[in-house]
């Protein structure tokens, strides 16, 4: 009977142990999901504090890191593919010497801000305004003066929104085009500000919802799309010389030039053929400033008058041949607009002497590092004259969540109708998850936003609702080119290979999104050169989001804490049992020494 007793009284202690055990570890583990919930829906006013609370239960152990040095002072506003310096190498002929020219091998050190860099003025405030700390450059301030584009005002930049031809201001000018041309109806959304100066023509539109992207080449001085992309306004280093811009045909509703001095009738007007291939059928070309109005202007421009007369002239002879048909000339303003489609164009070509259409390798949405044409680029047949090729988009808001043309007409292989509408809805999940690991995302702290792997533009499409704006870029080895449906939903972006730089100034996002961009290229080129550019073009303090496998995220991890950013890696917003992972990171404010400080 004492054996009986001894024995229930031994599995007694041993079954109060295992349970005493079994507290224990569920203890620990709620502690440390508690742990791990704080981390991530934390709401404090900074990401490093919500990343700070998850290092007690981060269950991915990064590599050791390697450190990436402080470039110099001078590099504040390095541009690999636009290096001034590099750029004399290359033929001064057709601006070749502006266009994309990368170097050999990446830099490997970090560009600094430069010294006193704060934080931009919140949209729309900026729109208006800019820190002079941020853009050092005062050179505009004097050179436009007279033509009211930018003011300084103490340690601030100031934008009136004038113009060299609009001198009642940006608004007024629109105005004027909206009498000649419907830009309320939303059957214009997207549009092209070719030589755009600080962007005031793409800032004002925002409020009439028409997205601009404006481009200019990249300046020795004066920076005009480093203001642009101060004030909030989509921009990047571009040129029409011999390569197309990185664009898919049938992109924009709109291509406008004020005194860009393109040389449009030059070249046998291959600058005109190339905004014919990337306007949409029936989208409009807007011409202002010289040789428009050259009867009332000639003398102000210091241009003889045959001379500015034989300018028009041969315009209006190139966008003949594009098959155009000139709408309206008025006062300044000039708008040509392109055929719905082609079948007039083709049944008259004999007799007008249109020029030569090109064939069918000449695949008008192939644009990166491609030359330019000077045969016209076909778009999709049609039936009758009334149809409208490739498809009619819907107007705006619609456009964005409506099936673009490219994918109900299946031309876009593997994507289809339920596709799209499954991409949309899953992006709205992600996002919203998003927002729930950075309290920030979706507010004004966070303008200019990137995504380094659009596809569909599901990312931008689900914050088209906040004051943000998205470059969507479709790298060159992706599976598909999506970037022409991107367009259709009336969003931006363009083509990209992150083995390269971007063609943009240090410091252009608040924040980065990069879905499945390090699996594309763990074979193709290094990771930490692709985070280095990352790295160029982030803000101080601005955001990353990276979405890959867990295994790759441990190597990106490693670089990244050589890069001095605060990072964690979190679960995906389906769970821990997912293999992808979530990697969310804040670059650290730094900015170069002060002047004394260099000396000393």
């Amino acid at each position: 009977m004492a054996n009986a007793d001894s024995s229930s009284s031994s599995r007694y202690r041993s079954v109060l142990n295992l349970r005493r055990k079994a507290h224990i570890y569920a203890l620990v583990v709620l502690l440390c999901i508690t742990s791990y919930l704080l981390a991530v829906f934390h709401r404090g006013s900074r990401l490093t504090t919500a990343l700070s609370l998850s290092a007690p239960c981060n269950h991915f152990s990064a590599e050791s890191s390697k450190t990436f040095p402080r470039c110099s002072a001078n590099f504040s506003e390095y541009t690999p593919c636009h290096d001034p310096q590099r750029s004399l190498r290359y033929k001064r002929s057709r601006k070749i010497y502006k266009e994309r020219h990368c170097p050999e091998e990446p830099l490997k050190c970090r560009v600094p801000a430069p010294h006193g860099y704060r934080n931009p003025f919140p949209w729309p405030a900026s729109r208006d305004r800019a820190w002079f700390a941020n853009v050092p450059h005062r050179e505009l301030t004097v050179e436009k003066a007279v033509q009211n584009w930018i003011r300084s005002d103490g340690d601030r930049f100031v934008f009136p929104g004038g113009g060299t031809t609009f001198p009642n201001g940006a608004d007024a000018y629109i105005e004027d085009i909206g009498m000649l041309i419907n830009l309320k109806d939303g059957s214009i959304r997207t549009a092209l500000d070719t030589g755009c100066g600080v962007a005031s023509w793409g800032a004002y539109l925002l409020s009439r919802n028409i997205l601009t992207l404006s481009i200019a080449p990249r300046d020795t001085h004066e920076a005009q799309v480093q203001f642009a992309l101060e004030r909030g306004v989509p921009a990047f280093i571009g040129i029409l010389a011999t390569k197309r811009l990185p664009f898919p045909s049938r992109a924009f509703d709109i291509s406008h030039c004020s005194r860009c001095l393109i040389p449009w009738a030059e070249y046998d007007g291959i600058f005109l053929n190339e905004v014919d291939r990337f306007l949409r059928p029936g989208g409009y070309w807007i011409l202002s400033g010289p040789p428009i109005n050259w009867k009332k202007y000639w003398k102000g421009w210091q241009r003889k008058k045959e001379e500015l007369n034989e300018e028009q002239t041969k315009i209006e002879k190139v966008a003949k041949s594009l098959c155009w048909n000139k709408l309206v000339e008025k006062d300044d303003i000039a708008i040509w607009q392109k055929p719905k489609n082609h079948l007039d164009c083709k049944a008259n070509h004999k007799l007008t002497q249109n020029r030569s259409f090109c064939n069918a390798q000449n695949d008008p949405d192939k644009a990166w590092y491609t030359n330019m044409q000077t045969c016209l680029s076909p778009v999709p047949v049609v039936s009758s004259k009334e149809e409208t090729a490739g498809g009619v988009v819907d107007n705006w808001p619609k456009r964005l969540k409506s099936i673009p043309p490219r994918i109900y007409k299946g031309t876009i292989e593997g994507v289809t109708a339920e596709t799209y509408s499954k991409n949309y809805e899953l992006w709205k999940k992600r996002v919203s998850h998003y927002k729930t690991v950075n309290n920030l995302l979706g507010t004004e702290r966070y303008r200019n936003l990137l995504d380094m792997n659009a596809y569909l533009g599901g990312f931008a499409a689900a914050l088209i609702e906040d004051p943000v704006w998205v470059m969507n870029v479709v790298p060159v080895q992706a599976k598909v080119n999506t970037l022409g449906a991107i367009y259709e939903r009336g969003l931006i972006g363009i083509y990209h290979d992150w083995c390269e730089a971007m063609s943009t100034y240090p410091r252009t996002y608040d924040l980065i999104h990069a879905d499945s961009v390090f699996s594309l290229y763990s074979n193709r080129c290094e990771l930490e050169d692709i985070l280095l550019e990352m790295d160029r073009i982030l803000r101080p303090e601005g955001c990353v989001i990276i979405r890959d496998d867990a295994d790759i995220l441990v190597k990106v991890k490693s670089i990244v804490n050589g890069l001095e950013w605060d990072s964690i890696i979190v679960d995906h917003e389906d769970g821990p049992l997912q293999r992808e992972k979530l990697l969310f990171a804040m670059k650290k404010y730094w900015t170069a020494p002060a002047a004394s400080e260099k000396t000393n």
